[in-house]
């Protein structure tokens, strides 16, 4: 697994500042010096601002059980090593 990719696993964490001192620091350097990390930390960030000013006028429908399976899955799927 390549640093960036490691970086990226991270950054929700980090975002959230639920990520320990060491690994912060860690993250953060290699942020300092790697553009594509840069781009992609401010494009999550926007993301997360967006997401959390988010309000719904409608209630959302339940989802049904085939949408729930195709998530598990596509869940399983990120999550499996190669």
């Amino acid at each position: 697994m390549s640093e960036c990719e490691s970086m990226f696993q991270a950054l929700s964490e980090y975002l959230d500042g639920e990520l320990s001192g060491a690994d912060c620091q860690a993250l953060e350097r290699h942020i300092q010096d790697c553009k594509p990390c840069v781009e992609f930390v401010d494009s999550l960030r926007k993301s997360v601002k967006l997401g959390r000013g988010f309000r719904s006028q409608e209630p959302v429908p339940p989802l049904s059980p085939e949408s729930k399976e195709k998530l598990r899955e596509a869940y399983r799927n990120s999550i499996a090593k190669p």
